[in-house]
């Protein structure tokens, strides 16, 4: 019995820690992106370039910071 409360216990716990992880990461992606896009419409771009560009980007940081790759 002691040991299925113990799983239970274990269990729960990396259920919490998944479900905070994406929070975080989606804060660091969605920072990244609003700075990115203010920027690149400061300089002139219009509003969908500046979407697909930031997107792209924040997302190539975000799999390089996970992944510990370079992209190109």
């Amino acid at each position: 019995m002691a040991n299925k409360v113990a799983a239970l216990l274990v269990l729960c716990l990396v259920l919490v820690a998944a479900v905070e992880l994406p929070k975080a990461a989606a804060d660091e992606f969605g920072s990244c992106f609003n700075a990115c896009e203010q920027q690149c419409k400061a300089g002139g771009q219009g509003q969908t370039f500046c979407e697909m560009k930031c997107d792209t980007d924040c997302f190539d940081k975000e799999i390089e910071g996970k992944l510990h790759i370079k992209f190109p």
